[in-house]
């Protein structure tokens, strides 16, 4: 439920930012912790802290399957939670069972990004294990057109985020979840 008084907005639903790899979500879901005073989990860093080692070796260590496995327990944990910016990893709404523990006590924000401004801004990024060695526009296209309809049937709102500054997203965010509240 997202509460407006005077001129603050405040959430007491979890936000669930998703969305391709380098579309925004971590700072987006900076920006709300920031601006609104909410807590923030990049599920990324939390499931390599829980671990004792990068993203990277968890793949490379244990396989897809298993790195899976710790995104889906890592959202149970965060429904106990609320007023939290989550920003979640690039496959975690591929899950149904992920989107069934996001909607239950939180909106799913689509954060959107061209092919190209995703390659531009992780291109010199080595802890993203499904881009090391395909590092280009088309792989990018490629992965991203797979994953797209099952980002789009788990979110609630899309935002684009191609040539926008953070807070120009972060308060289009805020002003679509006030509108979605109020239906």
């Amino acid at each position: 439920m997202i509460v407006k008084d005077s001129d603050n907005i405040y959430t007491e639903c979890n936000i669930f930012l998703i969305g391709f790899m380098g579309s925004g979500k971590t700072t987006i879901a900076n920006y709300l912790k920031e601006t609104y005073d909410m807590d923030m989990v990049e599920m990324d860093s939390v499931i390599s802290a829980q671990e004792g080692m990068s993203i990277s070796d968890i793949f490379a260590l244990h396989g897809e399957e298993y790195f899976r496995g710790l995104e889906t327990r890592l959202l149970e944990d965060i429904q106990k939670k609320h007023g939290v910016a989550v920003s979640c990893g690039g496959g975690v709404p591929m899950r149904e069972v992920n989107v069934k523990a996001m909607k239950k006590n939180g909106r799913v924000i689509f954060l959107q990004a061209s092919p190209k401004t995703i390659y531009d801004r992780v291109k010199d990024s080595h802890d993203r294990p499904l881009l090391e060695g395909n590092k280009n526009v088309a792989y990018i296209s490629e992965l991203l057109e797979k994953r797209k309809e099952k980002y789009e049937a788990a979110a609630d709102i899309f935002v684009e985020t191609d040539g926008k500054e953070v807070s120009e997203i972060g308060e289009e965010i805020m002003q679509k979840l006030l509108v979605l509240e109020k239906k």
